[in-house]
Parts: C-alpha cells; sequence; structure tokens
C-alpha cells in the first residue's frame, strides 16, 4: 500500500483548536514545513510507510513460522514451475 497521488483533491476536517495551533507550530517560517497541507501529507504517508513495514514484518514472522512448522519446498530454481506444482498439490 503506497501513498502516491496522482490527482490532489481538498478535504475538509474538523480539528480542535489546540490541534490546529500544533499543526500551525510545525509548517511556517522556520520549520521543515512551509504549509500545515504540507505537514499533514507527510503525515499520512509516514502512516502509510509504517502500515507497508508493518505488513512486510507480518509476512516475513508468517514465512518464520512456516519453516519452523515445516511448511516449506525445495526450490527447484524455478519459482513458476514450483508455484504450479505447489497449486496442483493444494486443489487435491
Amino acid at each position: 500500500m503506497r501513498c502516491f497521488m496522482s490527482k490532489t483533491e481538498s478535504l475538509n476536517i474538523a480539528l480542535t483548536d489546540k490541534m490546529k495551533k500544533f499543526i500551525a507550530s510545525q509548517s511556517g517560517s522556520g520549520t521543515l514545513y512551509a504549509t500545515p497541507s504540507e505537514y499533514v501529507r507527510d503525515l499520512i504517508r509516514h502512516e502509510c510507510d509504517r502500515l507497508e513495514a508493518a505488513n512486510i514484518r507480518s509476512a516475513i514472522i508468517e514465512g518464520y513460522q512456516d519453516v519452523i512448522h515445516g511448511r516449506t519446498r525445495k526450490f527447484s530454481g524455478d519459482l513458476m514451475a514450483d508455484l504450479q506444482a505447489y497449486k496442483k498439490t493444494k486443489s487435491k
């Protein structure tokens, strides 16, 4: 899940005064972000990256669990042939 946006659209959200002040303090002169929108977009991109990393970690852990429980196959060097053979054994 990558957060690439090809088209920019507006989204209106309700924020508390405290949240608005915080976002304003993170953008503008002397900060990394020129506008509050830049700051919020960067927060969203970071969250997308965090979720993607969590999904990858889960897949790696699942792979380790497969190894631990003996759910592995020897790789023949031909991934497509191995996948087709695996599908045949799963359909039986």
